[in-house]
């Protein structure tokens, strides 16, 4: 896959205090690329960078397929974080206005604008002013208006935010539809179960730095392989002394054994002593939100890869 976007060595600054160090990644073609951290950890500031609102003092943004590397905007799709249409303008008139910004044909904006208010069930809202408009409309006339010009990146800052769960369902066909047909997509979204659905490879920022980079599989073996949850009266030492067991988390009757790395799963299972309660027994790997938790708060009790604890 053709990259289409790289961050080099990327800092920045504001007056003493540094908000990001030493970034570092790329997006290709056809990926959905996350873009994850806790609030203030750098990624708006990056996002900033990118789309040149802001410039770094520190490092390079490159799009390797432009005129001198440089930002191609015509080539960009935004969906910011902080929503902003013009208020008492028309919906059709708003996506054909910000259209040709891009210098995309007008023709061919409208189609496609027609075409996209259908399949976001606002058929028919095109002469409505965007004041009249419920959030969850807005915010679809809004992710329209980042994708009109067919751009070959799109960068998506908390898309989810707001949507109810079939609007939801809706932007993420749409987003995999687009990484399919070959838009490059950055993502950057707090909702770990849906970045973990959708993602293909990710960065994690805390504190300015890059403190995860790689495919999700990846990401994830470096951690703790498995967890076993077991519902049940059961006695939580003599959980925390069967093999391969690190720790024990206890919520009432709930246990979450958290597995070494070396762990036979289908091998651990049948060694579980006979005589445990078990209402219902779930086994499988940390998730994206579990590790997300364990950085963003310095915990660090999650096992990478190659490490033991005593």
């Amino acid at each position: 896959m053709n990259t289409i976007l790289t961050v080099e060595n990327l800092g920045k600054s504001f007056k003493d205090k540094q908000i990001i160090s030493n970034i570092s990644f790329e997006v290709k073609q056809g990926e959905i690329m996350a873009i994850l951290g806790p609030n203030g950890a750098g990624k708006s500031t990056t996002i900033r960078n990118i789309m040149g609102i802001m410039y770094p003092d520190e490092g390079k943004v490159m799009f390797p397929n432009a005129y001198n590397h440089s930002i191609p905007k015509n080539k960009i799709g935004y969906l910011p974080e902080e929503r902003g249409l013009y208020k008492n303008v028309k919906v059709m008139d708003i996506l054909l206005y910000l259209a040709e910004l891009k210098d995309y044909p007008l023709d061919r904006a409208k189609q496609r604008a027609l075409d996209y208010l259908k399949k976001f069930d606002l058929e028919g809202k095109e002469k409505v002013s965007v004041e009249e408009l419920s959030k969850g409309m807005g915010q679809k006339v809004q992710f329209i208006a980042s994708i009109i010009h067919e751009p070959e990146l799109l960068i998506l800052d908390e898309p989810f935010s707001g949507l109810d769960p079939v609007s939801q369902e809706l932007f993420k066909q749409e987003i995999r539809q687009l990484a399919q047909h070959g838009t490059a997509i950055l993502l950057s979204s707090h909702q770990m179960n849906l970045v973990e659905e959708m993602a293909d490879r990710l960065f994690m920022i805390h504190h300015g730095k890059k403190v995860i980079y790689g495919d999700m599989d990846t990401v994830k073996t470096e951690y703790a392989n498995f967890k076993c949850t077991i519902h049940g009266k059961n006695d939580r030492y003599e959980l925390e002394g069967l093999p391969y067991v690190q720790r024990v988390e206890q919520v009432n009757n709930q246990h979450i054994l958290y597995l070494d790395k070396e762990v036979d799963p289908v091998k651990w299972l049948k060694q579980l002593p006979d005589h445990l309660d078990v209402q219902e027994l779930t086994l499988d790997r940390i998730s994206l939100h579990e590790i997300f938790i364990d950085i963003a708060t310095d915990k660090q009790v999650l096992q990478r890869a190659g490490e033991k604890h005593a």
